[in-house]
């Protein structure tokens, strides 16, 4: 009930500014939002942070009074979390629902075809089974992807390294985002002549044991946007430093954590570009259904330069691919 007269209250806002030529604006109107999160690390933290930070902006710009409550929840990775929390988040009856990474975009799916659900950091929103197709979901759920120039990446890391080892890819194949990545590396390199030694690790204790098994045997390693590699980037760029290795990573944040450079996309960036959808979808009225899924607006060369240095590299050596 409360839902209901909520959206009317918005709704007869919008009716009597629309004459006015006016965005809906109401200093008693208010809406919630329900944010699942699955697992904490940089990049995530900073899509949340940028989603916040964009649906604000522009109900400033558009002069609305609206004020959004937040409801955030964090599965810390484990999968009963997901699914316990996302059915939680359903019940509070929010007017929009964010999943933040494949896994918890997935439970809040699972739960609810009926609320309006957008989702951010999902590299492929199709294969995932969140929407129909990319330009019209058909299913309440349209968001932002964090699909990376893979290919640019892997270069990046290519014209990084010397000698003839391969260039080495770790990540959890558990994670579907992940295994596509790994997909479209592998085609980039077969493509281009660049030999790999591809190697999967599952949870944060098989990282270091997987990665000593590297060691000596590749050029420099290449790291996905993986939760699972994002979360345990301290490890791996303490290890990688010592063994003079340069890492390019899938993301601006896994990079500042511990790897050598990246040509990729900024959370940050790309949480504010949901949070504007936030704001078509809880001031507007528009449906998930009709919006196309949205990539990121801006792609940015990222050097670590103290890590660069550490490994033996000078930063400006290292140019966008």
């Amino acid at each position: 009930m409360k839902k209901t007269i909520l959206s009317g209250l918005i709704l007869g806002a919008g009716l009597l500014l629309a004459g006015c030529g006016q965005q809906v604006t109401s200093s008693k109107s208010s809406v919630s939002v329900g944010i699942l999160q699955v697992v904490q690390h940089g990049s995530l933290d900073q899509a949340r942070k940028g989603f916040k930070a964009g649906l604000q902006k522009e109900l400033k710009a558009h002069n609305s009074k609206v004020t959004v409550k937040y409801h955030y929840l964090n599965a810390q990775g484990d999968q009963s979390n997901l699914n316990t929390m996302s059915q939680q988040l359903v019940q509070q009856k929010n007017d929009l629902l964010v999943g933040i990474a494949t896994p918890a975009a997935q439970a809040l799916a699972k739960k609810t075809t009926t609320v309006p659900t957008l989702v951010t950091a999902v590299t492929d929103l199709k294969a995932a089974g969140l929407v129909k197709s990319d330009a019209k979901p058909q299913t309440n759920v349209s968001g932002t992807s964090d699909l990376m120039p893979v290919g640019k990446q892997l270069q990046l890391l290519k014209n990084m390294t010397t000698g003839n080892k391969p260039l080495g890819i770790m990540y959890n194949s558990s994670e579907e985002n992940s295994v596509l990545q790994v997909k479209l590396a592998k085609a980039y390199a077969k493509k281009h002549g660049i030999n790999l030694k591809v190697v999967s690790a599952t949870s944060t204790n098989d990282v270091a044991s997987v990665l000593a098994g590297l060691t000596g045997k590749i050029s420099g390693l290449y790291l996905p946007t993986d939760n699972l590699m994002a979360s345990a980037m301290k490890t791996i760029g303490q290890k990688t430093k010592a063994a003079k290795l340069p890492v390019v990573t899938g993301s601006i944040e896994m990079a500042e954590d511990g790897g050598t450079a990246t040509y990729g996309l900024n959370y940050y960036e790309l949480g504010e570009q949901t949070g504007k959808m936030a704001y078509q979808v809880l001031i507007k009225k528009q449906k998930p259904q009709t919006m196309a899924v949205q990539t990121a607006d801006k792609l940015h060369l990222y050097v670590n330069k103290a890590n660069a240095k550490a490994i033996g590299l000078q930063p400006s050596s290292i140019k966008q691919p």
